[in-house]
C-alpha cells in the first residue's frame, strides 16, 4: 500500500496570514514597546528576588510610585508634545520649572504662614507667570524669526540664571503651613500629581485630535508653507503651543514645590527638558513636525519610568540611567526614520 504524504499548500497559507503582513507596525511600535517592557521589569524583578514571591515591579505600590515619578516630567511633555507636532522646540523647560516654581514661593513668603488666600493666588500667579515666559519662547520663535533651538537654549540660561541670582544660590524655603499638604496628597490611594497629569492628558488629547487648533497644529508642522497657503495664522499656531507649554511647566513647579516645601534653584529642573523631549519621541510624535499623539507621550513618559525602575530593581548604577534614556531616544528616532523611509 503506497502512502502519498500530502505537502502543505504554502500559497493557501501565505493568504491566511496575510492579515499580519498588512498590520502597520510601526504605528503600533509605543503600545508593543510598553508591553515588552512591562513584561521585561517583571522578569528582571522576579530574577533579583530569586523567583520567590510577587514580582516587586508589578505590585500596586511600585506602579503608582512610577506614575507619581513622571508625572511631574510627563505634565511637561504634554505641552511639549504640541510644540514638537508644530515643528519646533523647548530646550528651556528645565530651567523655567525652577523659575517659575522660585519666584512663585517668593511670592508666598510675603503671605501669613497658614494663609489659604496666599496659596490661591501663588498658584494663580504661577500659572499666569509661566504662560507669559512661555510666551515669551514663542514671541522670539515666531515674530523675532529665531531658531527654536537657539531661542530656547538662551532662555534656558537666562531662566536658570536669574533664579540663582535672586535667591543667592540658596534654596527657597516656603513658610506656608497649607502649600506643603496639596502636593504629597492623594485621592483613592492614588497621587494628587497623577491625577492632574492625567486630566491634562485627556484635555489635551481632545484639543489635539477634536479641535480646529488640533488640526492646524498638525498642518503647521507638516508643512509649513502649504498651511500658510491655506490661509492659516501659522506664527499664532506656533506661538499657543509654547504658551501652553509654560502654563504645563507652572502646574509641574507648583505640585514639585509643594511636595519639597520650596525649591531648589540649582537642582530642580536639571534634565527635564531631556525626559521631556524622550516622552514624546518614545511616544512616537515625528521629530520633523505634522504628526504625533498624546496617548503616545503619556505611554512614553511611563516607559521611561518604567526603565528606571528596571535599572533600579536590577542593581545598575543610578549614573547609567542618563546613558539609558539617550540609547532610548536613538532606538526610537531610528525606528521613526526607517518607518518613514
Amino acid at each position: 500500500m503506497k502512502i502519498q504524504m500530502k505537502m502543505p499548500n504554502l500559497q493557501a497559507m501565505a493568504k491566511n496570514f496575510k492579515w499580519i503582513r498588512s498590520i502597520k507596525w510601526s504605528e503600533h511600535s509605543t503600545g508593543l514597546g510598553f508591553i515588552l517592557l512591562f513584561v521585561l521589569g517583571t522578569f528582571i524583578s522576579w530574577n533579583a528576588q530569586k523567583f520567590v514571591g510577587v514580582p516587586t515591579f508589578i505590585k500596586p505600590g511600585n506602579l503608582l510610585m512610577v506614575l507619581r515619578q513622571v508625572s511631574y516630567t510627563g505634565i511637561i511633555a504634554l505641552g511639549m508634545t504640541l510644540i514638537i507636532i508644530s515643528g519646533s522646540i523647548d530646550l528651556s523647560v528645565g530651567s523655567m520649572t525652577a523659575f517659575v516654581g522660585g519666584v512663585a514661593v517668593f511670592l508666598l513668603q510675603k503671605f501669613p504662614s497658614d494663609s489659604l488666600l496666599g496659596v490661591f493666588v501663588t498658584l494663580l500667579f504661577a500659572l499666569v507667570f509661566g504662560t507669559a515666559c512661555g510666551f515669551v519662547n514663542g514671541f522670539m520663535v515666531t515674530k523675532g524669526r529665531i531658531a527654536p533651538f537657539i531661542a530656547t537654549l538662551g532662555t534656558m540660561a537666562i531662566f536658570r540664571s536669574l533664579i540663582l541670582y535672586f535667591s543667592k544660590a540658596a534654596n527657597i524655603v516656603s513658610p506656608n503651613t497649607e502649600f506643603i499638604k496639596f502636593g504629597p496628597a492623594s485621592i483613592l490611594g492614588v497621587s494628587l500629581p497623577v491625577w492632574i497629569f492625567l486630566i491634562l492628558a485627556a484635555v489635551m488629547h481632545l484639543l489635539l485630535n477634536n479641535t480646529r487648533f488640533g488640526r492646524y497644529i498638525c498642518a503647521v508642522g507638516a508643512n509649513e508653507q502649504v498651511a500658510r497657503y491655506s490661509a492659516i495664522n501659522v506664527q499664532l499656531i506656533k506661538l499657543i503651543p509654547y504658551a501652553i507649554t509654560g502654563f504645563t511647566v507652572a502646574v509641574s513647579s507648583m505640585l514639585w514645590g509643594s511636595r519639597l516645601n520650596g525649591i531648589q534653584p540649582s537642582q530642580v529642573g536639571q534634565g527635564y527638558e531631556l525626559e521631556a523631549i524622550a516622552a514624546v519621541v518614545i511616544g512616537g510624535t515625528s521629530m520633523n513636525g505634522g504628526k504625533g499623539t498624546i496617548i503616545g507621550t503619556v505611554l512614553g513618559a511611563v516607559m521611561l519610568g518604567m526603565i528606571n525602575n528596571m535599572l533600579v530593581l536590577g542593581g545598575v548604577s543610578s549614573f547609567l540611567q542618563e546613558a539609558a534614556r539617550g540609547l532610548v531616544i536613538i532606538v526610537a528616532v531610528l525606528l521613526q526614520y526607517n518607518s518613514n523611509k
